[in-house]
């Protein structure tokens, strides 16, 4: 049987990008077989680019946003700069920006503007709070907006809120973008007619907000914070074993709590008992109940109480560091590893989650270094060595 192409093959976006919301949204893109290019400034580029070090010298976020794409550093308040990034879209079939407030429109690369010149083209603004209201021009960076959607007020412990430990407000605004580029493209392919999309990371992040928002809306209290354990199922925690792991439990019905009280806990009598016998009554008495269920664990080693609960059909877990998520066997077992170039040498990466079985494996190019791709670019556009360099000369490119 012939392999399948990757979904995106042939179709070309052009993101005027930075950070992270717009940059793991392209990436997605770039995965299943989209040419990405990525403009960014020519002095120091996106930047994210400076975040950190961490990824043998360049910056962990900027290596897990930016692979398969090709970087044109161009400045953009030139007009011949602008007039190559205009000349791009023109022949592109999507344009993703996430320039602050006002500034896309102020060149002219806003969605409304370009998909009137352009009606076959897919452009994309992703913003922090949307394009009108009284929010529309505030700066808004990752934990800004998980603060402003409520998600740091559901999330830590009693004492203590915290944000997420991932950016949740960028990734929540990249899936969206990703996924509103689809369906874009998909009904393009039906009317001619591609469109704007707009994507908010306030609206993102406030539609992942789910039950809580809705517990809170419709006259309940919203959910306590209750660091690891579920603010309305008992037992759901993690508990500490014998050799100092944590190891993390689950009992969704009391079916599943009968036997876990009868071939773990090892008190058959608390299947039955009033104050343990429905989830009700175990959330009611949620300190007994953790009690007993850490007991029983403690006397444990961790291996042997994740053996015990997989024996007793008890969903569980380890609380691993992200060191034990590197070496997890089960992204082992499943190949789920390849290896991604990079300016620094080859560096380990995750294949794209969304597997198409009978395709072309995801993309995984090399993630640029800052204008790799310039002079290439320039010269499909037409342009010459010698107007090139003069650019170059001018500062309006590297």
């Amino acid at each position: 049987m012939n392999t399948l192409p990757l979904p995106l093959d042939g179709i070309t976006v052009v993101a005027v990008e930075q950070a992270v919301a717009a940059p793991f949204a392209t990436r997605q893109l770039a995965d299943l077989g989209a040419r990405v290019i990525k403009v960014e400034r020519p002095d120091g580029g996106d930047f994210a680019r400076g975040y950190d070090t961490a990824a043998r010298g360049l910056a962990s976020h900027f290596v897990w946003c930016n692979r398969g794409k090709e970087s044109l550093a161009v400045d953009l308040k030139d007009a011949r700069g602008l007039a190559v990034v205009r000349e791009l879209v023109a022949g592109a079939d999507v344009f993703v920006q996430n320039l602050a407030q006002g500034a896309a429109a102020r060149l002219g690369l806003d969605a409304a503007t370009l998909c009137a010149a352009h009606p076959r083209l897919v452009a994309v603004d992703i913003s922090g709070y949307g394009a009108v209201g009284p929010y529309a021009h505030k700066r808004a960076y990752d934990m800004l907006v998980q603060c402003e959607a409520g998600l740091v007020s559901v999330t830590g412990t009693a004492e203590q809120p915290v944000k997420a430990g991932i950016p949740a407000a960028d990734i929540a605004a990249a899936m969206y973008a990703f996924s509103g580029v689809l369906a874009a493209l998909l009904r393009r392919a039906s009317t001619g007619r591609g469109g704007p999309v707009e994507v908010s990371m306030l609206d993102a992040l406030a539609e992942w907000m789910g039950h809580p928002l809705h517990q809170g809306t419709h006259g309940s209290a919203p959910p306590a914070r209750t660091g690891l354990a579920h603010s309305v199922i008992a037992p759901y925690d993690a508990y500490a074993t014998a050799d100092g792991e944590q190891v993390l439990l689950s009992v969704q019905n009391d079916r599943e709590w009968r036997r876990l009280a009868e071939q773990v806990v090892g008190r058959p009598e608390l299947a039955d008992d009033p104050d343990f016998a429905t989830n009700a009554a175990r959330t009611a008495n949620r300190e007994r109940t953790d009690e007993a269920v850490g007991r029983a664990l403690a006397g444990l080693t961790g291996r042997e109480a994740l053996a015990a609960l997989d024996a007793a059909g008890i969903a569980c877990a380890r609380l691993n560091t992200v060191a034990d998520v590197a070496a997890h066997p089960q992204l082992a077992a499943r190949d789920r590893w390849r290896e991604v170039g990079t300016p620094v040498g080859p560096l380990r990466a995750l294949l794209l989650p969304i597997t198409l079985p009978g395709s072309e494996e995801a993309r995984m190019g090399a993630v640029p270094a800052l204008g790799e791709h310039t002079d290439v670019l320039l010269r499909a556009l037409g342009m010459t060595d010698e107007q090139t360099s003069a650019l170059r000369r001018d500062g309006v490119i590297v």
